[in-house]
């Protein structure tokens, strides 16, 4: 027979070691880095690696939710992870587009230097203003342009209406001569198909996977939108609450599990978009289609590094600041060889 302590104890553990439970808000839900590495972490890897641990997962676009309320609504503990561009939230804090300037990075490995070297930045705007901390930044691919009209050279954007992928895109968009456009990514192929921009920019693979090569004709491959991260984020509330563990468990998964496989793979990425978009090669991932694509013409990336340098980044730094300014020159701008005056 089962003595009565033997029984209370059983009966205490089964109450103290009840599963941890994190409800969690993902990224895009049709675009790769959501489909392969946030959905398989989130309901595999981490629940496997963590033991007694329910995750419910979802996106901001299933919840039917704006990307600009993602982070407002994890600070407030409406759920407890959120992930989403960090972009989508500069309307609370314009010193956060100072993740992703475009033009800086050619590639994922420069473009992983500057996330890196902005981390301190990202973690204090999330801690002060989200109520929230930063578990990682992974990437989208390169942003570029599509447009559903002739374009022969970024010459041919000025006068056009053009949806940017974050306000220091549309910024630099307007300095370009062309009309930065505010359009949410899921309404794009429909403003496309209608007329109400011309172009629009986004990243190469996140177009192919949302079909944006139907209802666009020529692709200009130049990373006129930086690379559009996303911020990983739990809110400050629940991280406290958990086990110094769990916490190590988290944060050590993020690192390897969910944001270092989405830098590898951004890394060539582009090539391969722009091969499955217009046939110039071959689309491992499905089919190739007929889109065309227009070289940078020389002379390009120096037009719009003057715009940048000339006008984008002087007006980002009057917003924000000389505080804000100064800690970005001793950082991104550090790592990126740039300053702003």
């Amino acid at each position: 027979m089962m003595r009565p302590l033997a029984v209370t104890a059983m009966l205490l553990a089964g109450t103290t070691l009840q599963a941890e439970t994190l409800s969690v808000v993902g990224s895009w839900s049709g675009l790769p880095l959501h489909k392969n590495y946030e959905q398989p972490f989130w309901t595999e890897k981490l629940p496997a690696a963590a033991g007694d641990l329910d995750v419910s997962l979802t996106t901001h676009d299933q919840m039917g939710i704006g990307g600009g309320d993602v982070f407002r609504m994890l600070g407030d503990g409406v759920f407890d992870v959120g992930m989403t561009v960090a972009d989508y939230a500069v309307a609370d804090t314009p010193a956060l587009e100072g993740l992703d300037v475009p033009m800086l990075a050619d590639d994922a490995d420069q473009a992983k230097k500057l996330v890196d070297a902005a981390r301190p930045l990202v973690d204090d705007i999330y801690k002060d203003v989200f109520n929230a901390k930063v578990l990682g930044v992974a990437p989208y691919p390169p942003q570029v342009v599509f447009c559903n009209a002739e374009i022969g050279s970024l010459e041919d954007l000025k006068g056009k209406k053009v949806r940017a992928s974050g306000r220091m895109t549309a910024k630099l968009l307007d300095a370009l001569g062309a009309e930065g456009v505010n359009v949410s990514f899921g309404e794009v192929p429909g403003a496309l198909q209608k007329g109400v921009v011309d172009c629009a920019v986004t990243g190469a693979g996140s177009g192919y996977s949302a079909g944006w090569w139907e209802v666009s004709t020529h692709l200009l491959p130049i990373p006129l939108g930086g690379w559009d991260p996303v911020v990983i984020a739990m809110n400050m509330d629940k991280w406290n609450s958990l086990s110094p563990e769990l916490q190590q468990t988290v944060q050590t998964g993020v690192d390897q599990d969910l944001v270092a496989p989405a830098w590898t793979a951004a890394q060539g990425a582009l090539e391969t978009d722009i091969a499955c978009l217009t046939g110039n090669g071959e689309c491992p991932v499905g089919d190739a289609h007929e889109m065309t694509l227009v070289e940078p013409a020389e002379g390009d990336v120096a037009t719009v590094r003057e715009a940048l340098t000339g006008t984008v980044l002087p007006d980002w730094s009057e917003r924000v600041g000389a505080e804000w300014t100064a800690r970005w020159n001793d950082t991104v701008g550090a790592a990126a060889g740039l300053t702003i005056e």
